[in-house]
């Protein structure tokens, strides 16, 4: 059985940091694609930022183009999200996702068949 569990998330001032960590079970996240999304309150979920498994293959969403970086480490078999610069649209739940063992990432979030529970990011003026 495969589990995501998200952490890291919080309370930050805007223009302050935070790194979201992404932890499995069952699964070697650095042999399947993966990606962050994001839902504010009211809003759909968007996708923020996704890998193919090699990292080779990158997208980010223009919001956040240039403040986020998304990165493996397969070592510890978990998937971070570095956010900087952060702003107060930025708040949101974000979850992370696994998707399929290739390395191109995609956009739709239908493609990811495994999602972690979700971890609060709220980024105050």
């Amino acid at each position: 059985q495969v589990q995501l569990v998200e952490s890291g998330g919080g309370l930050v001032q805007a223009g302050g940091s935070l790194r979201l960590s992404c932890a499995a079970s069952g699964r070697t996240l650095g042999s399947y694609s993966m990606a962050w999304f994001r839902q504010a309150p009211g809003k759909e979920r968007e996708l923020v930022a996704a890998r193919g498994w090699s990292g080779s293959s990158i997208y980010y969403a223009d919001s956040v183009k240039g403040r986020f970086a998304i990165s493996s480490d397969n070592a510890k078999n978990t998937v971070h999200l570095q956010m900087n610069s952060l702003k107060p649209e930025d708040t949101a739940v974000y979850y992370c996702a696994s998707g399929p063992p290739t390395g191109s990432y995609y956009r739709n979030e239908g493609r990811y068949d495994y999602w972690g529970q979700g971890t609060q990011v709220t980024v105050s003026s």
